[in-house]
């Protein structure tokens, strides 16, 4: 819903408590889209040694296969903004929901590595699609002074669905980090497919859920049908406030359609709004910090450095992911974005300087083995935690909030496909770099993550303003970067 605001005077008043739980309710099936994100970002962690060793790949040829999926999810999240639009948001998470099915199937079930990584593509558009749909739903379904902390619970979805993947991988492969996911199991399939296979329980979850939500109430105006968007908004709003609301969306919907020329990302900043490119670099920067190397590669890392319980280390990895997201929900919209989003880059640059060093003290024995000697492999251990709590509380669901309500109106589904296209390009980066980049130097890799962080900070701190509280409707007098800001602040007085 766009931004409605509870009225102070009424929070107790007889009905509200219902009308919150239903919002509520709303916002959680919403963001089980994130919860597909989660799980497919990381069901490769367990599976990607032994899916190398079953189709004899070379390194470059191994990360390739893991990282593919996020090409297909950047077209999916490219794409899906313009579909939300014309065909409504809750199909078109049916749409991701089955293709996810459909990957969870093939990938299971691939005869080699070409059929794998095309199955990994189609799953990636349907996790693409989701990335976008879920959180611009959120944002239209519940009111601005709890925008911030329902919008969390993508990231508490994508952190759980990750949490899912990473013990059901455990599980499957009998929390053997060497070679438990090559084991056959049922019907003399591998334990790898099986990691796979169990991606058709979420996926028709997800999908049976997405038939049973309401639409947006400002897709279903923008289509002329009020008496559905009615229906919607009592299920959401106080009573009294519906028509308020109902014009207020309205009016939104008209302006959007008197100036459809302005409805375009392009501007004046190397031809794209300001507002977008400020989506963009938060989305890039949340995945050059390095997050999802903990979460694709873990497994494989802990080996290497010499932890024999690599998959248990990742299992509570995930559980801490999943523990700091918590606190997130609960001060976004006391605390703000803003000052969240800085404590985060600082923790997480202390954090990925410690792991740094920490590999710079590794040592190779015979056969290549690298391991680290006490305290390294703790202090590595522990940092690469630490980097999970920092970013877990702030850039992991605030990034997600922000993208959900930062855009103007006439432009919030296709700038938000936009972001989140760049977000998983910058994660295929990510991915497909980091095995050379560790096989040339982890204290490299690391410092590089180190510095991102570092500079995700000093963007933050010079270029990002609030939004805590601000309607969906005035997004669109909001400025990003010092000059933008102080016109607008002189413009205001």
């Amino acid at each position: 819903m766009s931004g409605t605001q509870q009225r102070p005077n009424r929070q107790d008043a007889p009905g509200l408590r219902g009308l919150k739980r239903k919002v509520t309710a709303l916002a959680v099936a919403g963001a089980l889209g994130g919860f597909l994100f989660g799980f497919d970002s990381s069901v490769v962690n367990g599976a990607v040694d032994a899916i190398g060793k079953q189709f004899d790949l070379a390194p470059a040829i191994q990360g390739f296969s893991v990282a593919i999926a996020l090409l297909g999810c950047a077209v999916g999240a490219y794409l899906a903004g313009r579909v939300a639009d014309r065909i409504g948001r809750t199909r078109t998470m049916l749409v991701g929901a089955v293709l996810f099915l459909v990957s969870s199937i093939g990938a299971g079930l691939a005869f080699g590595v070409v059929d794998f990584m095309l199955w990994r593509v189609i799953g990636g558009l349907g996790i693409g699609v989701a990335s976008v749909v879920s959180p611009t739903y959120i944002a239209e379904v519940v009111p601005a002074s709890v925008r911030g902390r329902l919008g969390s619970l993508q990231q508490l979805a994508i952190t759980v669905g990750i949490f899912a993947a990473l013990l059901s991988d455990a599980l499957l492969a009998g929390f053997d980090g060497t070679s438990g996911a090559e084991q056959t199991l049922l019907f003399s399939l591998e334990a790898w497919r099986w990691m796979f296979l169990v991606g058709v329980v979420p996926s028709i979850a997800y999908g049976v859920i997405a038939l049973r939500l309401p639409e947006s109430p400002r897709h279903l105006l923008a289509k002329d049908d009020e008496d559905g968007a009615r229906a919607v908004l009592r299920q959401t709003t106080p009573h009294d406030d519906i028509d308020d609301e109902v014009g207020s969306i309205k009016s939104t919907i008209a302006e959007d359609a008197e100036n459809a020329q302005k409805a375009s990302l392009r501007g004046p900043v190397l031809g794209l709004q300001p507002v977008v490119w400020a989506g963009i670099v938060l989305s890039v920067l949340q995945q050059f910090v390095g997050i999802n190397v903990i979460f694709y590669y873990s497994t494989t890392l802990w080996n290497a450095v010499g932890f024999k319980d690599s998959f248990a280390i990742s299992v509570i990895t995930a559980i801490v992911n999943v523990a700091v997201t918590f606190v997130a929900i609960a001060i976004v919209d006391k605390v703000g974005r803003r000052p969240m989003l800085l404590a985060g880059s600082a923790g997480m640059t202390i954090a990925l300087a410690a792991v740094a060093i920490a590999f710079s003290q590794a040592s190779t024995g015979s056969g290549g083995a690298v391991t680290l000697p006490n305290p390294w492999g703790v202090i590595a251990l522990v940092g690469a935690n630490l980097f999970v709590v920092c970013f877990g509380a702030t850039w992991g669901p605030l990034v997600w909030v922000l993208l959900g309500e930062m855009f103007p109106n006439r432009i919030r589904a296709k700038a938000l496909g936009v972001a989140a296209a760049a977000q998983w390009i910058a994660n295929f980066a990510v991915t497909l770099s980091f095995p050379p980049l560790a096989d040339l130097s982890l204290v490299f890799t690391y410092g590089l993550y180190t510095a991102f962080a570092l500079i995700s900070l000093l963007f933050v701190f010079f270029l990002v303003p609030e939004t805590k509280g601000v309607k969906l409707e005035d997004m669109g007098g909001l400025a990003f970067g010092p000059k933008a800001r102080k016109a607008a602040n002189e413009a205001a007085r």
